[in-house]
C-alpha cells in the first residue's frame, strides 16, 4: 500500500482572549440569555398556582439559582464540555464519540446511537420553539407601552421571524460581528436592572440558600415536581454551550459564563423576585415592569434584537447538526452552501431553513403568545439534555475510564436531576408539547429508515457482487479494449467490483487504461488531517484502489482530495479523468429487512436526496451515471 502525505496549512495566530469571550457571548448565550424574558412570568402566571408571597418567590428563585449551578455550571461546564470530539461538540459529535467508546459491544453501541438520534431529533423540535417563544416574549413588551396593541403582537412577531429566515441564505458573516457587543450590552442591562431591584428588597438574596428550594418541595409536594416544567425555561439553550464548542473552544465559553452570563442572569432573576416581593401584581410581566417607564421602549428594542440573535444561533446550530448527521450517514444528502470564504462553520441548507420557518410560523399562529407556547416548551430540551447525560456517561466510564467510585455518583446525580426535569415536562405533551415530540418522532423515523435502508441497499448490491481479485484475473486472461485516460468508479465496498464498472464493460466493452475504484469513508472524528486523507493500493493491470477519509466536519471534495495522490502511475488531470456513478432505483418488496411502508419511504428519500455528483463536488462535464433497480 502506498500512502502519500501533504503539508497542512499554516496555523493562524490565536485570537485575543477578550475578543473570543465577546464572540462566545454573542453566539453561544443568546438563547439562555433571553430566558429571563418569560421564565418568572410563566412560573407565577402560567396556571401552576405558585403563591406570589415571600416563601413562594424565594423558593422559586432558589430552584432557578441551583438549577443554573448544577445543570449549567457543574454538569455542562465541568463535565460535558470535556467530552469534545477533537474540539467539536453537539449531540451528533457526542454520539460518534460514544459509539467509539462502546467498541465491539454491538448492543451497547446500537443503544447509544439510538439515544443520540433521539436527542438530535428533539433538538430540531427545540429549534422551532426557541425562535417563536423568544421573539413573541420580546414583542409582547409593546403591550405594556401602548394600550390596545396586543392584537399586533402576532403579526409583528411573524414579520421579524420571516425576515430572519429570509436572510439566512446571505449568511451571518456581516451581521455576526454585531452579535457579541449587542449581547454583552444585553447582559450588562440584565445585571443592572436586577441590581436595581435587589437594592429595593435585598432580603431576596436569601434564596441562594438551597434550603428555600427544599422547603418549597416540602410545603408544596404536589406542585414541586410540576413547577420544574416552568423552571426549566431558565435552562433554555444549555445544549448550545456544547454544540458551539467547535467554534470557540471550552475555555472562552466557560469564562464567558462565569464572568458575565451567570452573574447577569442571577442578578436579573433575583431583581425580578425582589419586584414581586414589593408588588405581586407585577407577576403579569416582571421582566419589563422591573425597568423604569422611560426605559421600556428601548428595552423592548434591545430585547427584540437579543431574541433575533438567540434565534439565529439556534438556526445555525440546526444547520451544523444537519451537516454532521449527513456525513455520519443518518440524513439524506442535501445541498450545503457555504456563506463565508473564511469560516467553514457558516453554512446554509435551504431545506432545513424552510422547514424550520414553516414550523415556527405554525407555532406562532397556533399558540399566539409566549405564555401559551411555554406549555409546549421543555419536553424537547429536557429530552436532549437527558440523552446527552447518557452519552457522556458512556464516554466517561468506557473511553476515559474514570474510576466508577468517583464517576457513578456524579452521573447518577445528573441523571436524577435531568429525569426530574423531563418527568415534569411530560404532562406538557397533552397541553401543546405534542408538537416538538411529533416532530422528533417523525425525524427519528426518517433518520433510522435512511440508515437502515442504506445498509440494506449495500447488502442487496453485494449479493450479486463479483470479488475484485477474480475480476482482475479474468481481465488479465481476456483483456478488453483499453482507451486512454482515468476512470474513477465510486463504490461503497472496497472488496467488490462496482456495478457501474460491470455495466460499463458489458455495454461499452472498453476499459480505461487506468481504473480507480474509489471508496469514501466517513470517520467518527470531525476532521481528518490531509496526510491521512487517502490510501492507495495498486493491483496491477491498471487497477488501483483509493480510499478517501473525511471527518463529519470536512468538505467532501473528491477531485481536490485525489490531487493529493502523488503516485507516478496515476493521472487525475481534469480533462483525462471520468467519474462513473451508479444510481440505484429502490423498489420496496416483501424481502426480510424492512417493512413495506419504510421501504417506500426510503425509496422516496433516496430519489430526492442530493446525488454523489454535487455532494462530492464532481465536475459536471466529466460524470457518467449508470442506473440499476434494487429490491429491498
Amino acid at each position: 500500500m502506498v500512502q502519500a502525505s501533504s503539508q497542512a496549512g499554516t496555523v493562524q495566530s490565536p485570537a485575543k482572549p477578550l475578543s473570543m469571550l465577546v464572540a462566545a457571548v454573542g453566539v453561544v448565550y443568546g438563547d439562555i440569555g433571553t430566558s429571563p424574558l418569560y421564565t418568572l412570568k410563566e412560573v407565577f402566571s402560567g396556571g401552576y398556582g405558585v403563591p406570589v408571597n415571600h416563601d413562594g418567590v424565594l423558593g422559586i428563585l432558589s430552584l432557578i439559582f441551583w438549577s443554573l449551578i448544577w445543570v449549567v455550571s457543574i454538569k455542562y461546564m465541568l463535565f460535558v464540555l470535556r467530552a469534545d470530539n477533537q474540539g467539536e461538540g453537539g449531540i451528533m459529535a457526542l454520539t460518534a464519540l460514544a459509539r467509539r467508546a462502546a467498541g465491539s459491544r454491538a448492543r451497547l453501541r446500537t443503544l447509544l446511537v439510538v439515544c443520540g438520534l433521539i436527542g438530535a431529533a428533539l433538538f430540531y423540535g427545540d429549534s422551532m420553539i426557541t425562535p417563536a417563544i423568544s421573539v413573541l416574549s420580546a414583542i409582547e413588551g409593546l403591550g405594556l407601552a401602548f394600550e390596545g396593541i396586543d392584537h399586533w403582537v402576532v403579526p409583528l412577531s411573524l414579520i421579524v421571524l420571516v425576515a430572519l429566515f429570509l436572510i439566512q441564505s446571505h449568511g451571518t458573516a456581516r451581521i455576526g460581528i454585531l452579535f457579541g457587543p449587542v449581547m454583552v450590552t444585553w447582559f450588562v442591562v440584565l445585571g443592572a436592572l436586577g441590581a436595581y431591584g435587589i437594592y429595593q428588597h435585598p432580603e431576596v438574596l436569601k434564596a441562594m440558600n438551597p434550603g428555600w428550594a427544599v422547603n418549597f418541595f416540602v410545603v408544596h409536594p404536589g406542585m414541586g415536581v410540576a413547577i420544574l416544567g416552568a423552571v426549566v425555561l431558565a435552562l433554555t439553550g444549555a445544549e448550545a454551550l456544547y454544540a458551539d464548542m467547535g467554534h470557540f473552544g471550552r475555555k472562552p465559553i466557560a469564562r464567558a459564563w462565569f464572568i458575565l452570563v451567570l452573574p447577569a442572569l442571577v442578578l436579573n432573576y433575583f431583581g425580578q423576585g425582589a419586584l414581586l416581593l414589593g408588588d405581586p401584581e407585577a407577576a403579569r410581566n416582571p421582566f419589563y415592569l422591573l425597568a423604569p417607564s422611560w426605559a421600556l421602549l428601548p428595552l423592548v428594542g434591545l430585547s427584540t434584537l437579543a431574541t433575533v440573535i438567540a434565534s439565529q444561533a439556534v438556526i445555525s446550530g440546526a444547520f451544523s447538526l444537519t451537516r454532521q448527521a449527513i456525513q455520519l450517514g443518518y440524513i439524506p444528502r442535501m445541498h450545503i452552501r457555504h456563506t463565508s470564504h473564511d469560516e467553514q462553520g457558516q453554512i446554509y441548507i435551504s431545506a432545513v431553513n424552510w422547514a424550520l420557518m414553516v414550523g415556527v410560523i405554525l407555532l406562532v399562529l397556533g399558540f399566539e403568545s409566549s405564555g401559551a407556547l411555554a406549555s409546549a416548551y421543555g419536553v424537547a430540551v429536557t429530552g436532549t439534555m437527558l440523552m446527552t447525560t447518557i452519552l457522556v456517561s458512556a464516554v466517561m466510564l468506557l473511553l476515559w475510564k474514570w474510576p466508577p467510585v468517583l464517576a457513578v455518583p456524579v452521573l447518577l446525580g445528573f441523571l436524577f436531576v435531568d429525569g426530574l426535569f423531563f418527568a415534569a415536562n411530560v404532562p406538557k405533551i397533552v397541553q401543546g408539547g405534542a408538537f416538538p415530540v411529533i416532530a422528533g418522532i417523525v425525524l427519528f423515523i426518517l433518520m433510522t429508515t435512511w440508515k437502515r435502508g442504506k445498509q440494506l441497499l449495500v447488502d442487496r448490491l453485494d449479493e450479486g457482487g463479483l470479488p475484485l481479485p477474480i475480476f482482475i484475473s479474468s481481465i488479465a486472461v481476456q483483456p478488453p479494449h483499453r482507451v486512454e485516460g482515468t476512470a474513477v468508479f465510486l463504490t461503497a465496498r472496497p472488496d467488490a467490483v462496482p456495478h457501474a464498472l460491470l455495466h460499463n464493460l458489458l455495454h461499452n466493452q472498453v476499459l480505461h487504461s487506468q481504473v480507480v475504484l474509489l471508496t469514501v469513508v466517513n470517520e467518527d472524528s470531525p476532521r481528518v488531517p490531509l496526510q491521512h486523507r487517502f490510501e492507495v493500493s495498486a493491483y496491477g493491470h491498471g487497477f488501483f484502489r483509493v480510499i478517501l477519509h473525511f471527518g463529519f466536519m470536512d468538505e467532501p471534495d473528491v477531485p481536490a482530495a485525489l490531487k493529493l495522490c502523488h503516485l507516478d502511475e496515476l493521472d487525475f488531470s481534469p480533462m483525462r479523468t471520468t467519474y462513473f456513478l451508479s444510481r440505484e432505483t429502490v423498489i420496496a418488496s416483501k424481502l426480510v429487512g424492512m417493512s413495506r411502508w419504510r421501504g417506500n419511504l426510503f425509496a422516496f428519500l433516496l430519489k430526492n436526496a442530493n446525488g454523489n455528483l454535487r455532494f462530492f463536488n464532481l465536475p459536471l462535464n466529466r460524470v457518467i451515471e449508470l442506473g440499476t433497480q434494487v429490491e429491498i
